[in-house]
Parts: structure tokens; C-alpha cells; sequence
């Protein structure tokens, strides 16, 4: 699984003209201005004294312009977001699938989303996960585009780091649309083990590198009444436990059907969740507004686009 960033000063995904420092884990209350500028020197005080008066009136000026700013800041902040610290950074660059998978707009909070806890909306896409027992909707995650994790972290095996035992991302293909899914998955399948279980966007081997991997299934699966195709490996890696990666495309139902990517990522042994809960999520992805139509290995499978 990909490590948590580590602490330091990032742009503010809440308001970008600051930096609030990221504590490894979850955003702190501490901002800072990422540029501090040099205030214009005063001319020399002439004999006559009105220059001190000048300097009065112009520190009163500079004092006054930043404390409306500093007013109208967290008028912003808080009619944005209601007063509430958003827990989600963004210091670091997600990498790219073989498949030329692009990254999805954040899991959306609308009402739908936000009043249900047991459902996770992905807006872009069109598509809603469920939420199973032993998961929960991402926090203090770096990426934008996770829908699901296993709730807490732990200390990484390998480079240091916090790792989480499951995860599930959803993004969008960028790759030509008369591309298959079975074409997607095959080419994406190693990039997502390698982003999970390899070596994070940092550089950092959590597990310590991926010593080898074996096929355990593939092929067609009906994703919310779509023809999908998935690909499940088992990773090994030089410490820790490994784990397990599935690769699922399925067209999108909304839009120009681009195809969708949802990676899965479990640790394996004690820790992980159990593999039956990748069937359990593609069995309950649906369309947005169509809650019948489900989907899962063994259902009837819709049109392909």
C-alpha cells in the first residue's frame, strides 16, 4: 500500500495562497503565508517631524490592509466549508496507469453521498460503492481519487511510513475508447501492484519492493449492468506479508462512456481484509440513481456501451 506523505508544509487544499503543515498523518490547525513580503523602506524623518507622521499613518495603513485580509480569509474558509478542517492533502503527484488511467475528481460529499453512510459517490464517473463492514469512506488520505479504505494505519514494514491494510481507487481511462476492458485490465494490472506494493509516489519502498507475482483469476465481469474485465494477482514482497491487487475496467454509464479503472489493493495475512470483499464492492457498484442495477461475477451482463 502507498505511505502516507511525510510531515511538512503544503499548499492548503482549502485555500491555495496559503501552506498548513501536514503532521504525517492528518492536517493540523498551523498555516503559515508561503511568501512573507518585504515591507517598503520609510524615507528618513525630514527636521520639521512631519515624517514621523508619515510613518504613523503608513504602518496604520499596512496594519489595516492586513488584518481585513486576514478577516476576509477566514470568511472564505468558513463560508466554503462550514467551519470544518479538511482532513484530505494533495503534496504529492498520483502516478499514471499503463493505461493512461487519469485521476478522478475527489469522491463527491453531495447530499446523495454525504447522507448515507454506507455509500460512496465517484460523481465523475457516474458510479456509486458500497461501504462494507470493516470499511470506511477515505480520511487523511494524499490521493484524490480513493473511494474506500480499511479504517487506521499502521507502521510500514519497509521504508518508514504509514500503510493501510485495503484500499480501493477509482479513475478514468484516458485510453483510446474502442480500447477493451480486458485490454485495459491486462495492461494496468502490474502498474497497480507496483503503485501499491512497490514504490510509492515518493520514491519510498513501504513493503520493501515486490519480490514476485502469480495470477490467481481473470476475466468478464458485469459491472453495474456494463461488460467489464478483471485481473487478480497475489504479490509478494521482501517484508511483510504482501498482498493481493485487481485491476477492474467497465465503461462508464454516463458521458461519452469512457472506461473506468477501479484498483483494489488488500494485505495479506492477519491484517488484510478478506479477498471476498472485492467480489462483495464489484458486486455492489452501481449507476448513479439506479440502485437495482448491480453486478458481480455470475450476473446477467448489460451492453457493453
Amino acid at each position: 500500500m502507498s505511505s502516507a506523505p511525510p510531515p511538512g508544509w503544503y499548499r492548503d487544499p482549502t485555500y491555495p495562497l496559503t501552506e498548513r503543515w501536514w503532521d504525517g498523518t492528518a492536517w493540523t490547525d498551523h498555516r503559515r503565508q508561503p511568501e512573507v513580503p518585504v515591507p517598503p523602506q520609510v524615507p528618513a524623518q525630514p527636521p520639521d517631524g512631519r515624517g514621523s507622521r508619515r510613518v504613523k499613518a503608513v504602518a496604520l495603513t499596512v496594519a489595516g490592509a492586513v488584518l481585513v485580509a486576514a478577516i476576509v480569509t477566514g470568511a472564505v474558509l468558513l463560508g466554503h466549508h462550514g467551519g470544518a478542517a479538511q482532513t484530505r492533502p494533495s503534496p504529492t503527484t498520483a502516478r499514471s496507469a499503463a493505461t493512461g488511467a487519469s485521476r478522478s475528481a475527489a469522491p463527491s460529499t453531495s447530499a446523495t453521498a454525504a447522507g448515507d453512510p454506507n455509500v460512496v459517490l465517484d460523481d465523475l464517473n457516474g458510479i456509486t460503492f458500497p461501504v462494507p463492514r470493516g470499511w470506511a469512506k477515505p480520511e487523511n488520505v494524499a490521493e484524490d481519487d480513493v473511494v474506500l479504505t480499511t479504517p487506521g494505519t499502521y507502521d510500514c514494514p519497509g521504508d518508514p511510513g504509514f500503510c493501510r491494510h485495503g484500499r480501493v481507487i477509482s479513475r478514468t481511462a484516458t485510453a483510446d475508447l474502442g480500447t477493451s476492458p480486458e485490454a485495459l485490465a491486462k495492461g494496468d494490472i502490474a502498474d497497480a501492484a507496483n503503485a501499491e506494493y512497490d514504490r510509492d509516489t515518493l520514491g519510498n519502498r513501504p513493503f520493501g519492493g515486490i519480490t514476485s507475482h502469480r495470477l490467481l483469476t481473470s476475466g468478464q465481469i458485469a459491472v453495474a449492468g456494463r461488460v467489464g474485465y478483471f485481473v487478480r494477482w497475489r504479490v509478494t514482497t521482501a517484508k511483510g506479508p504482501g498482498g493481493y491487487v485487481q485491476s477492474l475496467v467497465f465503461p462508464s454509464s454516463v458521458g461519452s462512456g469512457a472506461p473506468v479503472v477501479v484498483r483494489f489493493a488488500f494485505d495479506a495475512g492477519p491484517g488484510g481484509p478478506p479477498l471476498s470483499d472485492m467480489d462483495r464492492i464489484a458486486k455492489g457498484i452501481r449507476p448513479v440513481g439506479d440502485a437495482a442495477t448491480d453486478g458481480g461475477v455470475g450476473s446477467s451482463i448489460g451492453p457493453g456501451h
